[in-house]
């Protein structure tokens, strides 16, 4: 089967019919309706049933099996992770205050703040330790000194990579820390 430019394809694989709009060697790139493109290899498209030829030998009851299988058979795409991150745990540590102590009575800012502060340190301390990778800081949002505090705390090692944690799960509130372990033969 020879395809050619503005042929309507259909994918065999995938439930993707379109129009060719260009071929380059072996990928055909296709338009479907809603003006998405998508790239594919020659052999995984077939002219659709309206463009088929008796000459090229492809009939309507084989465009017909076709699309029963294809509907049988959906590809299932699952979020790619990596093999070391697919069961690592997550280490969170929230540092509100009132997860780190039972009143915050007779406690001036600057107090709570060096709690705050301390409790970081000592569990970023215990993750390298321990060779844990990844440690995500609840901090909250707040005024932001903490956040500006904790900053100035990993900016002091050399061995570690911070940012903003994943805005779905954790809002603006959280700092995600990537530990680097030098690994000795």
């Amino acid at each position: 089967m020879k395809i050619k430019l503005g042929n309507t394809v259909e994918t065999i694989d995938d439930n993707i019919t379109g129009v060719v709009t260009r071929i380059s060697g072996n990928t055909i790139t296709i338009e479907d309706n809603d003006g998405f493109e998508f790239q594919f290899e020659a052999h995984e498209l077939m002219l659709s049933s309206n463009e088929s030829v008796i000459d090229n030998a492809i009939y309507n009851s084989d465009i017909e099996a076709v699309k029963k299988e294809k509907e049988t058979k959906k590809r299932k795409t699952t979020p790619s992770v990596k093999p070391k991150e697919r069961h690592a745990p997550k280490f969170e540590v929230d540092l509100h205050i009132h997860h780190l102590t039972e009143s915050t009575k007779g406690m001036t800012n600057y107090d709570m703040l060096n709690l705050q502060l301390d409790t970081a340190r000592g569990q970023l301390e215990f993750a390298i330790r321990k060779r844990i990778p990844k440690v995500v800081f609840i901090h909250g949002v707040g005024e932001g000194v903490l956040r500006q505090e904790l900053e100035t705390l990993f900016g002091r090692y050399n061995n570690i990579k911070f940012y903003d944690a994943d805005y779905k799960t954790y809002g603006l509130g959280a700092t995600e820390v990537r530990i680097f372990q030098n690994i000795e033969p």
